[in-house]
């Protein structure tokens, strides 16, 4: 079953033939997948069963709560803490530590119809919308509703009575609702009306005026509406709809849609490196592999150790202490890029050995040094990101405005399944890890490194490989313009000679990054 591209930016999104593949099946209908960041393993409901369900890749999938109050949409807080929304009670609720916390249940004194959906705000605000599906037969207990109209709320920080955010009469059935990356926009959808909505997110967490964002998202052909939904780390909005998951630009444009074999009710993004979309769809819980993650959650930060997020917000820069230049960094903002350490830039019998590369490499012993700092980085959950200098055979496209480029087509160097163009051993890939190809110095230009960088919320480049004074200092200059901020441990870099070096580090990188040692930077991951 092959995707569907509308335009052209879908691919950069996802592989047309991709295969979905069904994880398990056998279920009544599936819905409110959400994947735990540190236990890795994906949570769903099963409403019309009244079943919690846990799948995991070495266990597959087991009932953990029955009955589940008929859950549906799930997710979690900052510190780890499960928000869940209950149509058999018409409440959202907490589960943290063993204890059941409500969140909400009455507006003005009645019932709420049936939490839906809901997701956090990185401020600790919860929103949630409030159909009235869970009165109904199947779906949930069908009974009398006291509310006249279907809303979308917000839980204060610290909890308190939900604040109604719309007009009464705005929605028929909201359903899926969804942040931007910047959380300035909430999309929140109509299952009946078959469209999104989106919000300017006030200072105070109230929305502004609505917009119309995308309609018209039925099909006399194919089953599926408008349901769970969820935000990329560039801002497309992945919605269900019919024939499975219709993708829009940020712009409202359909850029494409990812076929599914049934129809889809929600979405999750999952897996270590966040590139697995989950999909509960009616029987059966699909995954498919994506080239972008989701937009960075407040639960995705969540410290490992403590349970609980840094203190500093999302944009913050790392802190650097006021004694001898020392660096906190948080590792879930960080990501390492190896810049073309491949055989023909760093190895004798290489391209570019009687430039020097070889030996300069050797006196900063830079393999071993960016192989312990990429171990490290692994350990702690900083993307790794290998940034490879390609070119296909021939040079088809290549320009030769510098003398740089003019020794690749005279060598004929970085050819690709060539020796030359391998990494050098010791630095090769490991599970987990990202490739992104370039043909020019810096590592952003042409290639995927902000949408890889943006995908997993990364903030913080470490820019380690060669040359120093080429490659690694074009790439500083340019991710400090970009707005990262950069750190560069001088000795996992190397060039021609120690004397370039030292002028790139000495002088041009002091004003772009902070530089320092592989040591340092491991320790200042915690």
């Amino acid at each position: 079953m092959s995707h569907s591209a509308l335009r052209r930016e879908f691919s950069d999104l996802i592989d047309l033939d991709t295969p979905v593949e069904r994880l398990a099946s056998g279920f009544t209908f599936t819905e409110g997948p959400i994947w735990h960041p540190h236990d890795q393993f994906l949570l769903f409901s099963d409403m019309p069963a009244d079943v919690r369900r846990r799948w995991d890749e070495r266990g597959g999938v087991r009932e953990i709560m029955k009955p589940s109050n008929k859950c549906n949409g799930m997710t979690y807080d900052a510190n780890l803490g499960l928000v869940v929304c209950e149509h058999a009670t018409s409440s959202l609720v907490r589960e943290h530590n063993g204890r059941r916390e409500i969140l909400a249940s009455h507006f003005e004194g009645k019932e709420l119809n049936s939490p839906n959906d809901v997701c956090v705000r990185s401020d600790g605000s919860v929103y949630f919308s409030d159909p009235w599906y869970g009165r109904m037969a199947v779906y949930g207990i069908e009974r009398p509703r006291q509310l006249g109209f279907q809303g979308v709320y917000r839980v204060p920080p610290g909890g308190g009575e939900p604040r109604l955010l719309v007009e009464r009469n705005l929605f028929e059935q909201p359903n899926g609702l969804c942040f931007s990356p910047d959380e300035r926009q909430l999309y929140v959808n109509d299952t009946v009306r078959a469209l999104i909505r989106v919000f300017d997110v006030n200072p105070d967490g109230s929305l502004g005026p609505d917009r119309i964002f995308a309609s018209g998202i039925r099909s006399e052909l194919e089953p599926g509406v408008p349901d769970g939904m969820k935000c990329d780390a560039a801002g497309n909005i992945w919605v269900t709809a019919p024939g499975g998951v219709w993708v829009y630009g940020r712009g409202g444009a359909l850029l494409g849609k990812v076929r599914v074999p049934e129809l889809v009710a929600n979405l999750h993004w999952g897996k270590s490196d966040w590139r697995a979309l989950f999909m509960c769809a009616t029987h059966s819980l699909y995954a498919v592999r994506t080239k972008i993650g989701p937009r960075v959650e407040p639960f995705m930060r969540a410290s490992a150790r403590t349970g609980h997020v840094a203190s500093a917000p999302a944009t913050a820069a790392p802190e650097r202490a006021s004694t001898q230049g020392a660096l906190s960094l948080d590792p879930s903002r960080c990501a390492l890029i190896i810049q073309d350490m491949q055989n023909d830039v760093m190895m004798e019998g290489g391209a570019f050995a009687s430039s020097g590369s070889p030996q300069h490499a050797r006196e900063q012993n830079v393999v071993e040094n960016i192989r312990l700092l990429a171990d490290a980085c692994r350990s702690r959950g900083v993307m790794v990101i290998h940034v490879w200098f390609i070119v296909e055979p021939g040079a088809p496209g290549f320009t030769l405005n510098a003398p740089l480029f003019e020794g690749v087509i005279d060598q004929k160097a970085m050819v690709r399944g060539t020796w030359g163009a391998a990494p050098v051993a010791g630095l090769e890939p490991q599970p987990g890890d990202h490739i992104v190809e370039k043909m020019r110095m810096c590592a952003f230009e042409g290639s995927k490194l902000e949408t890889v960088l943006k995908s997993g919320g990364r903030d913080t480049v470490i820019d380690t490989g060669a040359w120093t004074n080429m490659s690694i200092e074009h790439t500083a200059r340019t991710a400090a313009d970009k707005g990262y901020f950069v750190i560069v441990p001088e000795d996992c870099c190397s060039t021609m000679n120690a004397d370039w070096h030292r002028a790139s580090i000495e002088y041009a990188m002091q004003n772009v990054a902070a530089v320092t040692k592989a040591s340092d930077v491991i320790a200042a991951l915690g």
